[in-house]
């Protein structure tokens, strides 16, 4: 058994591509886009690669991601390669990885999560989206404003929005629902959609699934893969998501993970 960095995108991406559902944020990361943010660790045996872990340092916090279906195998990984980690780090784990780190770490949860794909785009391509339309940079303040007023504290990256891949409804002139994207990338055919929101005056008005729906329709024209990460006691959004076709995919969950010396507060912002 041999730890690897790994560097090689081709084989990165073969690995993954294994179970896409559970891994549409890593192959998004594969993007050039966010590929100088990332740091890939793979177990290796006998030469083939047995499983990936990986970092995004990008903006926010860093977040370590293992995902995987062999805990035994994303635990030795997580083992070895724990001193290269920060000292201080959010983890998407999949449940019962955590445990590695209580002994020498600070172990915080942020709840149980699901990871959703859309498996079929049938249900939200009959859906009117027509009061629905495509945000752009010009929009960033208008955007800005309903992130600090109903969603504070949610990770959000501004050059997301030069994806294309950000969809609003007005009321009154006013923005007041939006869905957009995590991890986009046309190269790998992925994207995980995030930073949904609806202001809390105007809930329960069916906005979040119009334009969590124009979204879908959009990036069903460039991607074979659609994505989420939701939290497993949101029951509004469980509710919209299934609604327009998602499944779930499998349990993870949400960390924060600080060496006992010296520790600080729980990092409250996290990517997807």
């Amino acid at each position: 058994m041999e730890i690897i960095h790994l560097t090689d995108k081709a084989r990165i991406e073969a690995f993954l591509r294994q179970d896409p559902g559970l891994h549409v944020y890593g192959l998004g990361d594969l993007d050039e886009f966010f590929w100088p943010q990332t740091a890939w660790y793979g177990w290796e045996k006998a030469g083939v690669l047995r499983e990936i872990a990986f970092l995004y340092a990008g903006p926010g916090p860093a977040t370590v991601v293992g995902i995987s279906r062999k805990l035994a195998a994303m635990r030795k990984l997580l083992w070895e390669i724990t001193p290269l980690l920060p000292q201080r780090f959010y983890a998407h784990f999949s449940p019962g990885v955590e445990k590695l780190f209580m002994r020498t770490h600070r172990v915080q949860s942020h709840g149980l999560h699901y990871k959703m794909i859309l498996r079929e785009t049938s249900r939200v391509a009959n859906i009117d989206c027509s009061t629905v339309f495509r945000l752009t940079t010009a929009d960033r303040d208008d955007l800005a404003g309903l992130y600090d007023e109903s969603y504070p504290g949610n990770w959000f990256d501004p050059r997301m929005l030069e994806t294309g891949q950000y969809f609003g409804l007005r009321s009154e002139n006013r923005l007041v629902s939006v869905a957009g994207v995590h991890v986009y990338s046309e190269q790998f055919r992925v994207a995980a959609i995030g930073n949904v929101v609806t202001h809390p005056d105007h809930r329960n008005r069916g906005y979040g699934k119009l334009v969590t729906a124009r979204l879908c329709q959009s990036l069903a024209e460039k991607t074979d893969h659609i994505g989420l990460n939701v939290k497993a006691d949101n029951a509004p959004a469980l509710a919209c998501y299934r609604g327009l076709g998602f499944e779930t995919v499998a349990p993870y969950g949400e960390f924060t993970i600080e060496k006992t010396q010296g520790a600080a507060g729980a990092i409250t912002s996290e990517r997807g």
